[in-house]
């Protein structure tokens, strides 16, 4: 064989290699991927109840309620154009609270509502760790 034919007979291999690697590494990917939904994006199309997907948005003020279980909460997140109806049950991260940016990562059901299996709370950039606020605070440098 000469080595012209093995040069391309090597490049050809390299290339469905590649191309091999490429295609397990997006079905696997699309296994994982969580798509991201706002409330009108809910309201303009019904959103899929078979998988995962994140929702984010604002927790609309007066909308937190424990459940009688003690570890369920239902809110709901709004975007200013709609708003969704969500339930938690586990321990909500400290910065969640009403008027808060959240994304509640879970599954929609069939009725519209969302059942959330986690949350992250946002926070704006103003955000400041309590320890450093204190010694500002403190040091009377903490504009208030």
């Amino acid at each position: 064989m000469k080595a012209k034919h093995q040069r391309l007979m090597l490049a050809g291999l390299g290339l469905v290699a590649v191309l091999g690697a490429s295609g397990l590494a997006l079905s696997a990917l699309q296994d994982e991927a969580a798509f991201f939904y706002a409330p009108a994006d809910v309201a303009a199309k019904a959103p899929p109840t078979d998988r995962a997907v994140r929702l984010g948005g604002m927790v609309e003020a007066g909308s937190i309620r424990p459940q009688p279980d003690g570890v369920s909460i239902a809110f709901v997140v709004g975007d200013g154009k709609a708003r969704v109806p969500v339930t938690f049950s586990g321990i909500a991260p400290d910065l969640f609270k009403e008027g808060s940016g959240v994304v509640a990562e879970g599954r929609f059901r069939a009725d519209g509502s969302f059942a959330a299996d986690n949350l992250l709370a946002k926070h704006d950039e103003r955000y400041m760790p309590p320890e450093l606020a204190g010694k500002m605070a403190a040091a009377e440098t903490l504009e208030q």
